[in-house]
């Protein structure tokens, strides 16, 4: 008889034991449960500890409510005629209010996301040129933002972000777009490269001039010192020799001086053979000339 009554007694608790655990059960932190009764949607679950009717009450899904990635790639033409490929990330996340309408309205979001992003670039991308499409990125990514926003919200999503990552044309297109950089760089280069030449050829000029002008002025100088020099000369030998002439005294000065760069070249170790006529002719006539080229020297620095 213990046993007979015990056994029922042993079934009774295990299936009060199993209702109880079975009313119970968690929803993590980020999260919501979607309860059902008889499969009719009856309540959101929050995050912790809940209680449903055992046998009765189903959690249908879970709903993430974390923000989630969507990445995507369209590719479309722009008004110059040149193929594009868009990367572009779609940041989204349900909005815990609407959590029936995420769970229930759309079997595939992503799909939906997708075909709605394609419908905005091809409303921009086609009407605007490859250099415009490049400096637009930020606002074809708020445009595409702006209208998913506004058409998502129906079906309790929240679009938090949308990134437009890159724009990448077609490989010869990318190609041509290189080439043509680098010409107009290496124009820029060149012209840079000329003005720097120009530059040092007016310098260059520039400085001879002054170099040929101070060398002119140097020997204008030297020989109104030595004019100056042979007249003090010619004075004090005067004095010294009554009756010589100013002619007499620059022929024995030049005579001199004649003599004295003979002997200079004739001291030095370097001098090669040199021949000169050296009969009184000579010496003379040498003088002469010498004596005209100082006094047209002195006429021309006067």
């Amino acid at each position: 008889m213990d046993i007979l009554f015990l056994i029922p007694l042993a079934i009774g608790g295990l299936i009060f034991l199993t209702l109880i655990l079975g009313s119970f059960f968690t929803v993590n932190t980020a999260q919501i449960a979607i309860i059902t009764r008889f499969g009719k949607f009856l309540r959101v679950a929050e995050p912790g500890l809940n209680w449903k009717v055992p046998y009765f009450d189903t959690v249908a899904g879970i709903v993430s409510l974390r923000v989630n990635q969507i990445a995507l790639t369209m590719e479309t033409k722009t008004k110059d005629n040149v193929f594009v490929t868009i990367p572009i990330s779609v940041q989204n996340r349900v909005r815990p209010e609407k959590a029936y309408d995420a769970f229930y309205k759309l079997s595939d979001p992503v799909a939906q996301i997708k075909s709605y992003v394609e419908q905005v670039i091809l409303g921009h991308v086609p009407s605007m040129t490859l250099d415009e499409v490049f400096a637009s990125q930020s606002s074809i990514a708020l445009a595409v933002k702006q209208e998913l926003d506004s058409d998502m919200s129906a079906f309790g999503y929240e679009i938090v972000n949308v990134l437009v990552t890159d724009i990448v044309p077609d490989a010869k297109v990318k190609s041509a777009m290189n080439d043509i950089n680098a010409a107009q760089r290496e124009q820029v280069a060149a012209s840079a490269r000329g003005e720097a030449d120009k530059i040092l050829v007016v310098k260059k000029a520039e400085a001879e001039a002054e170099s040929k002008a101070l060398q002119g002025q140097g020997i204008a100088n030297q020989r109104k010192a030595i004019v100056e020099g042979l007249q003090a000369s010619i004075e004090q030998f005067q004095k010294a020799v009554e009756g010589a002439t100013s002619r007499d005294v620059m022929q024995l000065v030049l005579v001199t001086q004649y003599f004295d760069t003979l002997k200079s070249i004739g001291e030095s170790d370097k001098t090669s053979t040199l021949f000169l006529a050296h009969s009184p002719g000579s010496v003379k006539e040498v003088s002469d000339q010498i004596l005209e080229s100082m006094l047209v020297a002195q006429n021309s620095i006067r």
